[in-house]
């Protein structure tokens, strides 16, 4: 399993550094791994979770929604 840096995943999903963070607080993302230096580490399955949220707010779906849901997928 490959893990990227919260820089090059916010990059890769052209959003910004904080809002990530601000995901994380608010129960979106899960908390990440975190390396020797205490950098964030996000997996491939952190990466998809956070292009569904951009996903399912791009059509419209609330914060609250999106957390609905991505409680539904792992606890169904």
């Amino acid at each position: 399993m490959s893990t990227i840096t919260i820089g090059k995943l916010a990059k890769e999903t052209d959003i910004n550094i904080e809002t990530v963070r601000f995901y994380e607080r608010k129960g979106l993302m899960p908390k990440p791994s975190r390396s020797p230096s205490g950098y964030r580490l996000y997996s491939d399955d952190d990466q998809k979770r956070l292009h569904f949220i951009l996903l399912a707010k791009k059509h419209g779906f609330t914060l609250s929604d999106i957390k609905d849901l991505l409680e539904l997928r792992v606890d169904p």
